[in-house]
């Protein structure tokens, strides 16, 4: 089985971890996947990192120092966060191609462009050889909704993830985790790993 990355260009991280993960594409066997991230957050019930005031400003900070620190073009688009469908879409009717990906994932994070609509991806639809239409088809509608669908049935709970096997590996910082991972099928099937998986909970909340 392929992994799996699911990513939504709404992310900062993932636009991140792209740039390491596409370079890998030539030598593993790894589907990227976009899906709708606040659905993802609906269906567990939880809050993105962009609705808690305070995380939110960490989180775009952190993000800004960790670009500059690694020599990657960052710059924020007008408004965040901001509606992803369109941009989704747009991967989704272009076959999720690494190279509209890219594509997307610049528009919106290196260059600090809006991709909260079909004109404002004008530029991006034009090079990919998209017409509106083919964004806005039925069949590309539901596809977003079902990889969307069948990632929350695989436990997903944030993005950017790399699911590997049943196993999911989430944030751009685990990336050499999910790596390692990769390289050594059964890095989580030692006895600590194991133990940890099954670890009991001492406290919940009410």
């Amino acid at each position: 089985m392929p992994a799996i990355w699911y990513f939504d260009v709404v992310s900062p991280f993932a636009y991140l971890q792209w740039r390491r993960l596409k370079p890998l594409l030539a030598t593993h066997d790894i589907r990227p996947v976009p899906i709708l991230f606040a659905a993802v957050l609906s269906a567990i019930g939880n809050r993105g990192p962009a609705e808690i005031p305070a995380k939110r400003t960490f989180t775009y900070q952190h993000v800004a120092w960790r670009a500059q620190r690694d020599g990657v073009a960052l710059v924020f688009p007008p408004a965040h966060p901001f509606n992803p469908i369109a941009a989704l879409r747009t991967v989704v009717a272009a076959n999720a191609d690494p190279d509209v990906i890219d594509a997307v994932f610049a528009h919106i994070w290196a260059q600090g462009q809006a991709g909260d609509s079909v004109e404002a991806l004008a530029p991006v639809l034009a090079a990919a050889q998209l017409l509106p239409a083919d964004v806005e088809a039925p069949a590309v509608k539901a596809r977003l909704r079902a990889e969307t669908d069948a990632a929350i049935a695989a436990g997903v709970f944030g993005v950017p993830t790399l699911r590997i096997g049943d196993a999911l590996f989430w944030g751009e910082d685990a990336h050499d985790f999910a790596l390692a991972a990769l390289t050594d099928p059964g890095l989580l099937d030692t006895p600590e790993m194991q133990r940890l998986a099954q670890l009991p909970v001492g406290a919940a909340r009410s």
